[in-house]
């Protein structure tokens, strides 16, 4: 009988994720960033896929960012547009525009990374020349602007927010691009259909490639909570000892509320893709040994996290740390009480995944790829002889293209060619590698899964929770959060709700246990982008003291953090694979 063939299985997966942006009581959408993304992002990550047969990834998509897309789909399907810069785009007359209107146009439609999305444009480039110009004398100069500025920023902001695949593959959008200026509402009203197109496609191309064994779809908990957090404050502790905690004890009912959202995850993901999601990236890739015994007793088979993680957990056994190649290219087994196997961890190599996040941006895209393939070959010679190593690559699929040039275009299509074509380097995904790598399936084309007693708590970022807890900022807001859940707690209780309004307060709790909301907390982020997410998440939290007929607490009227002053454009444009600094 053939001994298996050794090989290196790399398994890229994508995280697609954005916080609910939608004002609690008209359901007005406060923050683009969730349609632009789909335009440019989710559309070009699709097509990759699509004209790359030969290439496996996964794609984890949060159930929250999925709501949103159905939601703005819904809006085009039925004409009653939710977000004021759709709206904008195609109102006829610009002339009829607000102050209000006028200012939104001004401060959102610079919102880009200025170095890929408004230099290689000249007419782009004008309109924002002119905008500083006027804006050095004061700003009650913007009157000056006129309807048809107004209608070209719109257009250009939207048209640099156009994935690359979407300029080649339409008449649209390079004649805009070419006409440059004196855009009519015929072009906007094209363009916005467009959009409508585009986002509408979004889930049924992932879903085709999933039925197409194309790729594998995983799933996150339901708003992106930070789960560690959400079941013991004190897991902060774990990989940072000397961290400051809240002055609340511990999230009231943490471990059923992270059961909530993983089971509607599931339900969210079933529903949508047509079956059900065998693992998770948990948010932020932060669990703890309570966590991953959690996601097992819900029915999740394979989880992801952070090399961190890994790192801190292996040290906790007291053995002396080996050299990476002999600890990480593996899958990992945890046991419950019982000793009883009940889910496999996979985690990132957070060298790799952050090459393509936050460096290869800058290099030719043809370099880019040689130097990753290259690395990955590497770690195949340099592995043992009688054992496949799996590699996890693991990041965000949406905020790295737009530092890179044409949204990554060519390194996307070179580094998709390059895994396919390549002699030794499989492409797969976490469930089709644990199908073939059983424990009965032992040898050179699987990895010998490792063993871990415990998980030490933490996430991508440092291997630690410090970007969700533990500075004033952060703290304060899980006080906050703690006094809301208790008398949320206390109404559920004592009933008296309707069954509308028990529900409506259980989907604005919810949304207030986002990590995204704590994430921004804090002065290593832009003054400006931490009001945005600092005023929503007041908001949602005022409006769940509404809804459970509580008085909202003075406390939610002051802002929570500060952040400070600068910041480079575009640093608000959403999702979590962020750096964590």
């Amino acid at each position: 009988m053939d001994q298996p063939r050794r090989v290196l299985h790399l398994i890229l997966c994508w995280h697609m994720h954005q916080p609910d942006y939608r004002h609690h009581d008209s359901r007005e959408f406060v923050l683009p960033w969730t349609y632009l993304h789909a335009t440019k992002d989710y559309t070009d990550m699709a097509w990759h896929l699509e004209q790359n047969p030969g290439m496996r990834a996964v794609v984890n998509f949060v159930p929250i960012l999925l709501e949103q897309l159905e939601d703005y789909a819904e809006q085009f399907r039925s004409g009653t547009i939710r977000d004021p810069l759709l709206r904008l785009l195609a109102r006829e007359d610009l002339s009829t525009a607000t102050p209000a209107e006028r200012d939104l146009i001004l401060d959102r439609c610079f919102r880009c990374n200025h170095t890929s999305m408004i230099e290689p444009y000249p007419a782009y480039r004008q309109l924002r020349e002119l905008f500083r110009q006027i804006e050095n004398h004061g700003r009650q100069h913007f009157d000056y602007l006129s309807p048809q500025y107004l209608a070209d920023l719109l257009t250009w902001y939207h048209l640099s927010w156009m994935g690359e695949t979407v300029r080649r593959s339409t008449e649209l959008v390079p004649r805009l691009m070419s006409q440059g200026a004196l855009f009519s509402h015929t072009d906007r009203l094209q363009l916005f259909e467009l959009i409508g197109d585009l986002i509408a496609g979004v889930i049924p191309r992932y879903r085709r490639l999933a039925e197409e064994g194309r790729i594998e779809l995983s799933t996150t908990p339901y708003y992106h909570p930070i789960a560690p957090l959400l079941m013991d404050f004190k897991s902060a502790r774990e990989a940072w000892p000397e961290a400051l905690l809240p002055e609340c004890p511990a999230y009231p009912g943490g471990t059923e509320r992270l059961a909530f959202h993983i089971d509607a995850a599931r339900a969210s993901h079933q529903r949508r893709f047509g079956r059900a999601a065998s693992g998770m990236w948990p948010a932020e890739g932060a669990i703890s040994q309570a966590v991953v015994l959690q996601l097992a007793r819900h029915g999740v088979s394979w989880a992801a996290s952070g090399e961190g993680v890994l790192v801190n957990s292996l040290r906790a056994t007291g053995k002396p740390l080996p050299q990476k190649r002999d600890y990480m290219y593996r899958p990992y087994q945890v046991q419950d009480e019982t000793g009883e196997l009940i889910i496999r961890l996979f985690f990132r190599d957070d060298r790799l995944s952050d090459l393509i996040g936050f460096e290869y941006g800058k290099w030719f895209a043809r370099d880019a790829v040689n130097h990753f393939v290259a690395e990955l070959e590497q770690i195949y010679h340099q592995t043992e002889a009688h054992e496949s190593p799996v590699v996890s690559v693991i990041l965000d699929g949406e905020n790295a293209w737009e530092y890179y040039p044409y949204n990554g275009y060519y390194f996307l299509s070179e580094l998709y060619a390059a895994l396919a074509e390549h002699p030794f380097i499989r492409p797969t995904t976490f469930s089709d590698y644990l199908a073939q790598c059983t424990a009965q399936s032992t040898g050179a084309s699987c990895a010998v899964a490792g063993q871990l007693p415990r998980v030490v708590a933490g996430s991508w970022v440092y291997g630690t929770l410090s970007t969700w807890i533990g500075s004033p900022e952060k703290n304060r807001a899980w006080d906050l959060m703690c006094s809301a859940k208790t008398g949320y707690d206390l109404v559920m209780a004592r009933g008296g709700l309707t069954e509308e309004r028990r529900q409506a307060a259980a989907r604005q709790l919810a949304d207030c246990e986002s990590s995204d909301w704590f994430w921004w907390f804090g002065d290593y982020n832009p003054a400006a982008s931490v009001a945005s997410f600092d005023r929503l998440f007041r908001d949602k939290l005022a409006n769940l003291y509404r809804l459970l007929d509580l008085p909202v607490p003075a406390a939610l009227d002051h802002p929570i953090s500060a952040g400070h002053a600068g910041g480079a454009p575009g640093v608000e444009a959403g999702g979590t694979m962020r750096r964590g600094s």
